[in-house]
């Protein structure tokens, strides 16, 4: 398992004294609220930070980092990603779990055959779908309780139940 999150990317500059622009990759921008410190990805490595202030924007937070005094400094931050250590993350509800963690996860159907690796989740509002790789093609697998029947995170395994005619 990753021990850094990301929770956001930076995209853009906000204002002249260094606030960074952030399209957040959680389910609740609130949870930026909670920050202390963060973790920046830069030149092939992270680089910790702690939050001086929060802005809420329209869909995006304005964030500032301590050190980063200028627009010229936030501006090189731009793409980068903002990353918490696992232990800093937010608690998940049960039978909830990080995207990152079922990336790569081997999905099975009942009867033990592997149908395919889980290669993205799409977020649709209503449930989440599950993007599995299967030899060559995508095969789509909404994440429901009737179907998903086990995720096993130390085997990396999820286990399921077709509908007729699903694939």
């Amino acid at each position: 398992m990753l021990e850094y999150l990301s929770i956001g990317q930076i995209i853009n500059t906000h204002g002249f004294r260094g606030e960074v622009k952030v399209f957040p990759l959680t389910d609740d921008i609130s949870r930026f609220e909670k920050l202390k410190e963060v973790y920046v990805e830069e030149n092939d490595g992270l680089v910790k930070y702690k939050v001086e202030s929060i802005k809420f924007l329209r869909s995006t937070a304005a964030v500032k980092l301590e050190g980063i005094d200028s627009e010229e400094a936030a501006n090189k931050l731009r793409g980068s990603y903002i990353k918490v250590d696992r232990k800093s993350a937010v608690k998940l509800p049960k039978d909830s779990y990080f995207i990152c963690d079922l990336i790569g996860l081997e999905v099975y159907d009942e009867k033990g055959l592997l149908i395919g690796t889980v290669k993205d989740v799409l977020q649709t509002g209503s449930n989440d779908v599950y993007v599995i790789e299967s030899s060559g093609k995508d095969i789509l697998i909404p994440a429901l309780k009737d179907i998903v029947k086990k995720i096993d995170l130390e085997n990396k395994k999820i286990l399921v139940e077709m509908p007729e005619g699903l694939i």
